[in-house]
């Protein structure tokens, strides 16, 4: 039992008073004489001991009155010693992410616990709180009530660690604080542990919300191919928890009108893969649509298909171009293909990628035009020749890298070495190739390069990229190289012509790093936007003289099909942004109570626990109600005790 105010406590002594005067009383009696004193002798002895009793006990409860009352004025209370004269300080963490709209015993995950909160949150207590969108500082329900009631899910979802670090600096440092951390979500399992940063400083509640079913059938991914009638078809990859799933029906949609449509089965915890066949050069704003009440944020999924934008291409030749014009095929590329003497410098400016196909000298006057080409994020691919003027080529490469050749070798070399994660060779290969027939050369330029794409058998770059410039070492004429006839040079060269303007995917996630570049040229003052039926933005983009270069992160935060505008809202083309397919996979951690965290199953369960914990018993009524208990036992004492 503590006190409030204990220095009521030194009136206690003041009992000492009354058990003086009392002592001092019962020492006084009076001599009264009778004639038989033998016979009143007995009587007067009898009623001094009653009468001492009968002072004793009405003593005893007039003290313990007066103690009663002065403990009364003390205040005493009952609470744990640890919370005695410290404040409290509370983060609360709601995750508000995709996996928390699947249905729990009394609906929706996150709108049960938003209605927990409001209920069984005290009115006059403050919190901070915050979600994967929003945060509120050191607020009371009443703040917040209209904005929790409206919160949305988002595909941005805090790493729990990273969700526990911001709960703590929302809670200060301050020593003479209770500092509490709660944690409210399904917990879905990320990564293979569940860890948080240990902190004795520190109370941890985590309150793990369990969806009534796991089962959730999600689109979970599409892509474009050409069967093997060579018709175009989009593949639509879908999966399943927990439980079959049959006859499940999928729609196509172009905009708002319907193009096809199927079923598919899939089976408990694996996936399925159907196709639409497409018409080839048809532009489509495409939908994909499922029906699933679990979880709906991946019930559809968006995909574009733009006029497909030819890539310009300039090849200045002094060896055979029939291999290039052979791999940038017309229905993909622009290619003009002449010698120096011929070249039209104009050419350069409006061209995506420009070759130098094994010119023994670069001429100056080359190498001047190229520098503003480059510099507007143009890409060139340098092929050098057989005992070419290596100062030229030096003078060229010196003016974007220090990454240049170096002296000319003649000795055979074999093309061992395939850098599979490079972008260059992104979704070209299943796996790893190790038994491949291996081109050579017979002589090439020594080089010190660090991003090497193919390197002979002593990791020695072949072809390597520094800026925006790709950079053979070694001439692939048929005289000095069988590179030609190897498989790599249509994966390797294409895909350098297509890096080179990067157009749009069918699709691109939120959340991750996407680029993609749009054909136009907007002057000085130009700009592009991202615009659709529920947001407008303007995304990160650098403007080149032929290009726009659009680079997007955190935003768009909505999934569906945006036009690109510039700022005369003329629509240039259309993108594609779906969310995050991880949250469709309802696995999640078995977490039980350790000594770093307590683990509750609902928000009122833990709050009627940190209620009790916290909670001060005051005593100074008992203390009253005592108090008047023993006057009224000295009244009955002095009136009915003979």
């Amino acid at each position: 039992m503590q006190f409030k105010h204990p220095e009521f406590l030194y009136a206690l002594f003041a009992l000492i008073i009354p058990i003086l005067v009392h002592l001092f009383q019962l020492r006084r009696f009076k001599k009264v004489n009778f004639t038989n004193v033998q016979f009143l002798k007995a009587v007067t002895i009898q009623t001094r001991k009653s009468s001492q009793i009968k002072k004793w006990l009405t003593l005893i409860a007039r003290l313990l009155a007066m103690a009663a009352i002065i403990f009364a004025f003390a205040q005493p209370f009952l609470a744990l010693e640890e919370i005695v004269g410290k404040k409290s300080k509370t983060a609360l963490y709601l995750d508000n992410s995709f996996s928390m709209q699947a249905k729990g015993s009394k609906g929706p995950l996150l709108k049960r616990a938003v209605q927990e909160i409001l209920s069984d949150l005290p009115e006059e207590e403050t919190i901070s709180l915050f979600t994967n969108t929003e945060t509120f500082i050191d607020v009371s329900k009443q703040d917040i009530q209209n904005d929790l009631l409206q919160i949305e899910y988002s595909s941005n979802q805090l790493s729990y660690p990273a969700a526990y670090l911001k709960a703590k600096q929302l809670l200060g440092t301050s020593p003479e604080t209770i500092k509490r951390v709660i944690m409210v979500s399904d917990f879905q399992q990320k990564e293979n542990a569940f860890a948080l940063q240990k902190d004795t400083d520190t109370k941890t509640h985590l309150v793990q919300l369990q969806p009534v079913t796991r089962q959730n059938i999600a689109i979970d991914s599409l892509y474009l191919e050409h069967n093997t009638n060579n018709d175009l078809t989009l593949n639509v990859v879908l999966s399943n928890t927990d439980a079959n799933a049959e006859n499940i029906s999928i729609a196509l949609y172009n905009d708002d009108k319907l193009i096809a449509k199927t079923a598919v089965s899939i089976p408990e915890n694996g996936t399925a893969e159907t196709e639409f066949r497409l018409d080839e050069n048809i532009k489509i704003n495409g939908r994909v649509i499922i029906e699933d009440p679990a979880i709906t944020f991946d019930n559809s999924r968006f995909f574009t298909i733009n006029t497909p934008e030819k890539i310009k291409v300039v090849a200045i030749n002094e060896a055979d171009d029939s291999f290039i014009k052979n791999i940038f095929t017309s229905d993909e590329f622009v290619v003009l293909s002449s010698s120096v003497e011929r070249l039209n410098y104009n050419d350069i400016s409006n061209a995506n990628l420009v070759i130098i196909n094994e010119v023994k000298q670069i001429p100056v006057s080359l190498i001047n035009a190229l520098k503003p080409f480059v510099d507007q994020g143009g890409t060139i691919c340098l092929i050098p020749a057989i005992h070419g003027d290596l100062v030229s080529y030096q003078q060229f490469i010196s003016g974007y890298s220090t990454q240049g050749l170096l002296a000319e070798k003649t000795q055979e070399k074999k093309i061992t070495s395939i850098n599979f994660s490079h972008p260059l060779y992104r979704g070209v290969f299943d796996k790893k190739i190790t038994n491949f027939q291996y081109p050579k050369v017979n002589s090439y330029y020594q080089a010190n390069a660090s991003n090497i794409v193919l390197s002979f058998e002593d990791n020695s770059p072949f072809l390597y990229k520094t800026n925006n410039i790709y950079v053979f070492t070694s001439a692939i004429n048929q005289e000095n190289s069988n590179f030609k006839n190897s498989p790599l040079i249509v994966p390797t060269l294409y895909n350098i012509g297509k890096r080179s303007l990067q157009l749009t995917d069918i699709s691109y996630t939120i959340g991750q790093i996407n680029s993609y570049d749009v054909p136009i040229s907007l002057g000085q003052d130009g700009i592009l936007s991202l615009v659709s039926d529920q947001e407008s933005i303007i995304p990160l983009q650098q403007s080149f003289s032929t290009k726009v270069s659009i680079t997007t992160d955190e935003v768009p935060t909505r999934a569906g099909i945006y036009r690109v505008q510039d700022k005369n809202n003329s629509v240039q083309q259309h993108v594609s942004y779906n969310y995050n397919s991880a949250e469709s996979d309802l696995q999640y951690y078995n977490l039980n109570t350790t000594e770093d965290y307590q683990v509750s199953q609902s928000i009122t369960e833990l709050f009627d626990q940190i209620k009790e914990e916290t909670s001060v018993n005051e005593l100074w009524k008992w203390f009253v109600i005592f108090a008047l208990i023993f006057l009224l036992i000295e009244i009955l004492l002095l009136k009915y005790l003979k």
